[in-house]
């Protein structure tokens, strides 16, 4: 199979520009291995992600305002640990032990969960599980930037978001399946090994690329760059993906309430119990997956001819339709996988857009710092919707936190329509080249 060699620039050798006219449309191994790393990885902390509501709930008791805080206290050690981990990805000689490290830490750390008794411990391993996925992150997407021709970076982040997302799939059918045979903590103790498997995956996907470079590369000085960032345009950049951010609840709140709806019956009916809606929510948090992976996929070639904003206000409308779906609450389970569909769809095609936006929008030099800036404002983002929206949950209703979500996906629309004119009428002069 092909493959696409670039500098540490991003820039193709004429070498790769010959290679690339008889096989650019096929990915590199190197961005299959992404994939992988993605797909096996996925698997593994889904799996826990989708019992994690009925551990909590069941096991040790907890309800939607505590997992609320857990997921978004995690949530925010990733955007901490994403920041820090974009100039240590700038150095092509450190991103594989970086990457490498980071999806071993994810592993361990998620798999220990099944040993714990006591809320704050799953919270712990769960931010020590996120801060490990935040490092590795800025090197992974620095490799695929590497791996890729810069006018096919949207179909490079579309195979990573699709394995991903197919590991979305996997890891909560794992879950239905282990849940019945072994139980819910030795699901979580097995999910050690795809995460494993993810860490073999993405050393020889950074390796490729680390070979691919055409030139001897020096160490990089370690520093945020920020102020060079903010010169280069990416605050307006950033705008309308911490809008769709704020909106982006955690999934383990869409299960929870899923559950929630189909343990009782609108019309007086037998309720279902506790282990069978569990089961169901998870089969619909799968068939959400699905989706995901494969609006992903059709987003990559979409935001490599047009300006990304157009699939990220894309994924932002479809999310307010799914989350008015979960405000209203339905307890059928189709009016359900309907909205879960809706949510897949949002997710597929947002994080596609993000990513590109982002490679495209920053010089070279400037990339990895702001893949680490990128997933600051996503998981602080992430932070403030799900720990808002459990909190008006418990306090209030599910109806007002998913609300509160869907008024920030309609102002991150209005954000990417106002920049994509404003584009349009040469306003706006991009930063890239």
């Amino acid at each position: 199979m092909p493959h696409d060699p670039t500098d540490d620039t991003g820039s193709v050798s004429e070498g790769a520009a010959q290679e690339a006219g008889s096989g650019a449309r096929r990915p590199s191994v190197g961005v299959l291995g992404v994939g992988a790393a993605s797909l096996f990885s996925d698997t593994s902390h889904e799996l826990v992600t989708s019992l994690l509501p009925t551990f909590l709930g069941s096991t040790l008791h907890a309800g939607p305002g505590l997992l609320g805080l857990v997921e978004g206290s995690a949530d925010a050690l990733t955007g901490l640990s994403k920041l820090a981990g974009g100039p240590l990805a700038a150095d092509p000689q450190r991103r594989v032990r970086l990457a490498s490290s980071g999806y071993v830490g994810t592993a361990l750390a998620t798999a220990a969960i099944g040993l714990t008794t006591a809320v704050w411990q799953v919270g712990l391993l769960r931010a020590v599980a996120w801060a490990s996925r935040g490092l590795r992150s800025p090197a992974r997407d620095m490799v695929l930037t590497t791996l890729a021709r810069k006018d096919r970076y949207g179909r490079a982040f579309a195979v990573e978001r699709a394995g991903d997302n197919l590991g979305a799939v996997l890891g909560p059918l794992a879950a239905a399946l282990l849940v019945g045979v072994v139980g819910t903590r030795p699901a979580i103790l097995l999910s050690v090994f795809p995460g494993l498997l993810a860490a073999v995956a993405i050393v020889v996907a950074a390796r490729q690329a680390r070979t691919s470079l055409s030139e001897p590369q020096t160490r990089h000085r370690i520093g945020l760059n920020l102020r060079a960032l903010v010169q280069a345009g990416v605050v307006r950049t950033l705008l309308p993906v911490a809008a769709f951010e704020l909106g982006n609840v955690a999934t383990t709140l869409l299960i929870l309430r899923a559950t929630g709806l189909l343990e009782t019956s609108a019309s007086g009916g037998t309720a279902r119990s506790v282990a069978a809606a569990t089961s169901l929510a998870v089969l619909l948090y799968a068939g959400h997956n699905v989706v995901a992976a494969g609006t992903a996929l059709v987003a990559g070639p979409a935001v490599d001819r047009a300006d990304p904003r157009w699939t990220l206000a894309g994924g932002a409308t479809v999310y307010v339709l799914g989350y008015g779906l979960l405000a209203v609450g339905p307890h059928g389970w189709p009016t359900l996988l309907i909205a879960f569909v809706f949510a897949g769809a949002g997710i597929g095609l947002a994080e596609t857009a993000e990513s590109t936006l982002l490679a495209q929008s920053l010089p070279d030099d400037l990339r990895p710092h702001g893949f680490g800036l990128l997933g600051l404002v996503q998981a602080f983002a992430d932070l403030g919707s799900t720990v808002v929206v459990g909190a008006l949950w418990a306090a209030f209703s599910a109806s007002v936190g998913f609300s509160y979500a869907a008024a920030w996906m309609l102002l991150s629309v209005v954000l990417c329509l106002a920049l994509v004119r404003r584009r349009g009428a040469g306003g706006e002069t991009e930063a890239a080249t």
